[in-house]
């Protein structure tokens, strides 16, 4: 029985993560394990959600979970240690006898899921809510009066390389360090700002405002720091104090799955609702990118597309101060976090909303907007034609984003099927030499998707094995028997490709289809398979009443290369490897606490593609253009500056000291910006624009092609390969 995608629906149900929806062996084994979990909480049910969701849990992980991790006193040790850090990661309220107090619970974090006290949640809350209390009126005390910016002292930024304070002084002494430094920057901000220097050259109302706008004093100046940092500590302090149920069950939850693998996640249902748009690229609202400036929400971008596109009156760098649903009476939504802030905005399509607006200017509007279907264009496949003067032939294009797929709807878009069209397209070009199919920064998405699109560049054959924690494999082929792009292939990934993407680079480097061009070593090493399980389905009758329950994100399998080799934890190694402009990161499954290790299992046969490239050749050629490139340079040196400067997570916490280092991070900045454009490569597009927003899209797509070095490099790799 396949598991399908669902929106809290009161049956068993599972979908794909950055993973995939993947069968179980039989509808018997599934209302076999189904049984199970109910039966080992009902004898504890004492009608509380927390027993509910507790003992779902427990089951879940227990049985389902691909490392067969049982939750003993072992791993409660190491999920207290996770639970401290996501209670008071920057160690800026516990103090160390604080600490001391939750350790009594350091080996209990099983028995408290099972009994749903979860004693170390309240006592934590409680300590939390006397050091929030305590700090809040000491930031009121500091923010009074300027600070010392003149003495030099040093502050360190790493909450890691932090101790638990000794002491309230000592907490308190920390505090002052961290106002000081957060009161220079944002004076050191507003200077930049007054003076001009953040300006959007494109931003005319911002232009106009500025030039009419009373110049401040440094005095001035340093107090207008103040009261913003004080503002922003106030709406923070105010969040923690009213901090809801369900994120301190997050907390305490996730501390528990993440010691299984760093995949396995509890989502609070605001979390799912989100997860559902991620893989479906499409939502139901208005469609502004909004964000969070001091106490209010400000509209960042306007989706082209979308409602509020069409209607023309919402526009970026407007406040939006309150929101009512049709004639009803507006909420406040000043001071108001911005996720409970979108619930209110988000609503069916066809429904109304209606926004009060203060824009830049200063007047105040109200603005009706009829909700529509909101289509992420960003999330979906793209195509092209790539020219480069120098080379003299035209290479296909792809950019694919995720492996996106509605489960709920068979007639919405899928990747498989849109880069499928973007194949058809491409070979109706003339004298089409090449296609290069990019997936950097692809997350991962549908396990169906990535099968399919890797059958798109081969006859037939095996294209990944999946393996459950009981041992059994099953193998994913093609197995249409159609080649629908037959010419030569590169495909882009770098270390923020994941999971999908790495099985579609692994079998076309294993078939020997394709060049795999990559900006690092590796790419993320995501191996695991992870289904989304709806908790209400579990429920039962007594459980309803605290739906909904949320979800829980699961890893139940693993893949597999044809070659044998797992793509967990060691990725994909590229054939031929890039500069890479985010080498000074720590990033990957190997940079990941409790990552599921490396594994190999049987090869399967796969027939070779009829082509050889030399690579070895390839790769000489490309390190020699590299070495002579302006732009890689560029890219080599930032990398080496980032990484001196990561290491040293210590500021000198006086405005002299804080400025030089902010004007020389600034200069770097600008040294190694890559936005100029290459001239010298040509963009065609497929199809014409439909309309002003598709236009808009497309321009963007085509500058970031033209300003790309990693495109112009895998070009001549293509000429490369056609010549042999």
């Amino acid at each position: 029985m396949k598991f399908r995608l669902c929106v809290l629906m009161t049956t068993l149900s599972f979908t794909m993560s950055s993973c995939f929806a993947q069968n179980m062996s039989s509808t018997e084994e599934k209302e076999e394990k189904k049984s199970d979990v109910l039966g080992s909480i009902i004898p504890n049910l004492k009608y509380s959600k927390e027993v509910i969701l507790g003992g779902i849990l427990q089951g879940s992980l227990q049985n389902w979970h691909f490392s067969k991790k049982k939750i003993d006193d072992d791993l409660s040790e190491k999920a207290f240690k996770l639970f401290l850090e996501r209670i008071d990661f920057g160690k800026q309220f516990l103090l160390e006898e604080d600490v001391e107090k939750l350790e009594a619970y350091e080996e209990k974090f099983d028995d408290e899921l099972e009994s749903g006290k979860l004693e170390v949640v309240q006592l934590s809350s409680k300590l939390m809510k006397k050091r929030i209390d305590q700090m809040s009126k000491h930031v009121k005390e500091l923010m009074k009066k300027p600070l010392n910016y003149e003495k030099t002292e040093k502050f360190q930024t790493d909450p890691e390389k932090r101790e638990y304070a000794e002491s309230l002084d000592e907490l308190k002494e920390r505090w002052r360090k961290t106002l000081k430094f957060d009161v220079m920057n944002q004076y050191l901000d507003l200077v930049d700002e007054q003076n001009g220097e953040n300006e959007d050259k494109k931003d005319k109302k911002k232009k106009v405002a500025k030039k009419t706008a009373k110049k401040l004093s440094d005095k001035e100046l340093e107090k207008k720091a103040r009261e913003k940092v004080e503002k922003r500590y106030e709406k923070i302090f105010k969040r923690l104090a009213e901090e809801k149920n369900n994120d301190k069950l997050d907390k305490f939850y996730n501390s528990l799955t993440r010691v299984f693998d760093p995949h396995t996640h509890y989502l609070i249902p605001e979390e799912k609702e989100d997860f559902d748009i991620d893989m479906t690229g499409k939502l139901e609202g208005i469609g502004a990118l909004l964000r969070e400036e001091g106490s209010y929400i400000k509209v960042e971008r306007i989706i082209p597309g979308s409602a509020s596109w069409k209607g023309k009156e919402l526009e970026a760098e407007d406040v939006i101060l309150a929101v009512a649903q049709g004639d009803d009476d507006p909420v406040d939504i000043v001071d108001m976090s911005i996720r409970e802030a979108v619930k209110l905005i988000r609503g069916p399509k066809g429904s109304v909303v209606k926004l009060k607006v203060k824009k830049p200017d200063g007047t105040v509007q109200v603005i009706a907007i009829t909700r529509d279907e909101v289509v992420i264009e960003e999330s979906y496949a793209k195509g092209t034609v790539l020219e480069h003067k120098d080379l003299g032939m035209k290479i296909g294009y792809i950019k694919v984003p995720k492996f996106y797929r509605d489960f709920e709807d068979d007639k919405g878009r899928n990747s498989s099927e849109d880069v499928k069209n973007v194949l058809k397209e491409l070979n109706k070009q003339e004298n089409l030499a090449g296609a290069i199919l990019d997936l950097r920064n692809n997350g991962g998405g549908a396990l169906k998707d990535a099968t399919l699109m890797s059958g798109l560049f081969i006859k037939k054959g095996p294209i990944v094995q999946v393996k459950s924690s009981d041992g059994t494999r099953e193998v994913k082929k093609d197995t249409d028997g159609k080649i629908f792009f037959d010419k030569p292939l590169i495909v882009l990934v770098n270390r923020f490709s994941a999971s999908a993407s790495e099985i579609v680079a692994a079998a076309m480097q294993d078939y020997g289809r394709a060049v795999v061009v990559g900006t690092s070593e590796q790419t993320h090493g995501k191996g695991t398979v992870q289904a989304v399980l709806d908790l209400d389905g579990y429920a039962g009758p007594i459980g309803k009443v605290y739906s909904p329950l949320g979800a829980l994100k699961i890893t139940i399998q693993m893949f597999y290369r044809v070659n044998g080799g797992s793509t967990q934890f060691k990725g994909v190694i590229p054939d031929i490897v890039l500069p890479d402009r985010y080498a000074y990161l720590e990033s990957g499954e190997q940079s990941l606490d409790y990552a599921i290790p490396y594994q190999k299992t049987k090869a399967v046969a796969h027939e070779k593609w009829n082509k050889k490239f030399n690579l070895k050749k390839l790769k000489a050629n490309s390190q020699k253009r590299v070495k002579k490139s302006p732009k890689f340079k560029k890219i080599n040196e930032s990398v080496a500056w980032y990484t001196k400067r990561k290491e040293n997570t210590e500021r000198a916490l006086s405005l002299k000291e804080l400025t030089a280092f902010r004007k020389e991070a600034k200069k770097k900045s600008d040294e190694f910006e890559l936005d100029e454009e290459n001239e010298k490569i040509v963009v065609k597009t497929l199809e014409k624009p439909k309309n002003e927003a598709a236009k808009e899209t497309q321009k963007e797509f085509s500058k970031n092609l033209k300003t790309d070095p990693v495109i112009e490099e895998t070009l001549y790799i293509m000429r490369d390969m056609i010549k042999g």
